[in-house]
This record gives C-alpha cells, structure tokens and sequence, in this order.
C-alpha cells in the first residue's frame, strides 16, 4: 500500500472529515478526496460511510485505521529514541496525571525543570482516566495507584493520604471541631463519592457522611475543594501533599485520615533509554525528596 495514501487516511479517520483532514495536511478538501478514493479503489472496499455530519469508519475501514494508529504510535517512539540518542535535552514529552497531582503539585515545580532544560516541551495531560501508556496515549504517567500493565517500568514515588483542612480564618470565625461528631456545625467541602478519585478518597467521604454535615460543597477535583477551604466555605477533605505550598491550610480532627494512597510513576520499557524520560524521572524524584524533606521541618511527618 501506498505510505502517504495511508497517512492521509490515517488523518481523515482521525479527524471524522476531509476539512479537517486537509487542514491538518495542508491539502485540499478535493486532493484528500481523490486520495481517498485511490486508495479504497486498490484495495476494492468502502473504508468510510459518508453523512451528512461526517465520515463514519466501516468495519473494513476500522481494522485499516487500527494498522494506521499502531504505526503511527511507533513511529512516534522510533522518532523520540533517535532525538533522545543526543546529548541535548529536547522535545515534547507527554505527561498525564490526575488534575488534583498535576495541578497543585507538579506544575508550581516545573519551572525548575524549564531552567535547566529550555529546550524541553511538556504537554500536561490532567485527567482521571488512566491512559494508555503501551499505545503511547502518552510517555510518562504519574497515578495514585499501581499501574496493572506488565510492560511498564515504574517506580513508587511516594504515599499519600486525605485528611480534613481548614483556613485559620474559618477556624478563627467559626471554631475547630474537636469530635467527628462535631461535623454536624460545620460545612464539608469533598469530591462527590461518585466522582472519578482514589478509592480512599471516596470511602473516607463516605464515611464523613453518616455525621451529617451541616451543609455540603462537593467538587468533582481537588483544586475546586482548595478554593473552597482557603475561601473560608468549611472544612475540606484534601490529600496531605498540599500542606508544604498552603500554610494556611490547617489540619483538623487529626485522628481522622483515609487509607493510604500510593503514587506511582510509569512508563513504556521501550522509552528506557529516553533522556526526557530520565530528566523528567529524576526531577520528579528529586521534588519529592526535597517535599518530604519540608514537612519534616514543618513536623507534619
């Protein structure tokens, strides 16, 4: 099969329309078109449906773009490995991690990481869903759990917990409860236990619930029950990395926390040898050493 008929297709099933497609390619709507039908016309089969809203894959077309995608994909890595075999530092790297982690942990950090690599491109990926990391949904994955997959390399990066926080101001205004059953005075401002979060996040809500809170913010991440703690709205349930870059932050009802979470960090074993891999690795590790470091001096560990 003709390569760049196949990247044209591979643009047009991925986009759902020759517009787009042509955009993309900087091609016509018309040279795409004739492409297109090209290269159905050698291999005597309708790879697209055609509507009015779009273009829809047939089964034929399904199994094509399949082939197309995974070669794509390697493509991709085989074009990272040959940019990585140089000394210098350069290129995107696809991250993902949760938006609570990636948020109000990673990003204030990067700007390290910029400094002593310029040439480098993050693209954050902040979502719950877990993404495919052998499919190169993206390089590196950074997740509050250990990843099932066996063909990924990954280290245990740290253990986190979700404890219950205040503002001085509220607890100052308001007063700070003392017994769980004091929950019923106060507002409590979580992720709804239906939402996409760890698993102990969700039991812990859960249980908080059965005392009957007096009023209730649910947020569907974590940066959103932030803003609702340090904005005087209650007491939130908050994961405990967060205490180094909000002093105002105060724990309350010490004696209640959830189970523990690990995070680890992932990725693809043919990315082993990436420098942007290893450079973002090591940061990481180092920003976590020097985190715990923090809260030793702070006493919150």
């Amino acid at each position: 099969m003709d390569w760049d008929k196949l990247r044209i297709f591979h643009a047009v099933a991925d986009a759902g329309s020759l517009t787009h497609a042509g955009d993309r390619l900087n091609l016509s709507q018309s040279a795409v078109s004739r492409q297109i039908r090209a290269l159905e016309e050698s291999l005597n089969t309708t790879l697209f449906h055609r509507h009015a809203r779009g273009l829809i894959l047939t089964e034929q077309g399904e199994l094509l773009f399949d082939a197309t995608r995974s070669m794509t994909k390697r493509l991709d890595a085989a074009a990272a490995r040959i940019r990585d075999s140089e000394d210098e530092v350069f290129g995107e790297l696809r991250v993902t991690t949760t938006t609570g982690f990636g948020t109000l942990w990673l990003v204030p950090r990067l700007p390290k990481l910029y400094e002593r690599y310029p040439g480098l491109k993050i693209d954050l990926m902040l979502e719950e869903r877990v993404l495919d990391l052998p499919m190169r949904e993206a390089d590196v994955a950074i997740r509050m759990k250990e990843p099932s997959q066996a063909e990924l390399i990954r280290k245990r990066l740290m253990t986190v917990q979700m404890l219950l926080y205040a503002s001085r101001d509220y607890i100052s205004e308001i007063g700070e409860p003392k017994e769980l059953e004091d929950i019923t005075s106060h507002r409590l401002i979580c992720q709804h236990t239906n939402s996409a979060q760890v698993a102990a996040g969700a039991a812990l809500v859960q249980h908080l619930m059965t005392y009957n809170p007096a009023s209730l913010l649910t947020v569907n991440n974590y940066f959103g029950v932030l803003q609702g703690v340090i904005n005087n709205l209650g007491i939130g349930v908050l994961p405990d990395y967060l205490v180094e870059d909000f002093p105002e932050l105060v724990r309350v009802l010490p004696q209640i926390e959830s189970a523990d979470v690990p995070v680890f960090l992932a990725y693809p074993e043919e990315l082993r040898q990436s420098r942007r891999v290893s450079v973002f690795r090591d940061f990481v590790q180092e920003e976590i050493i020097a985190h715990r470091k923090q809260l030793r001096l702070m006493g919150k560990l």
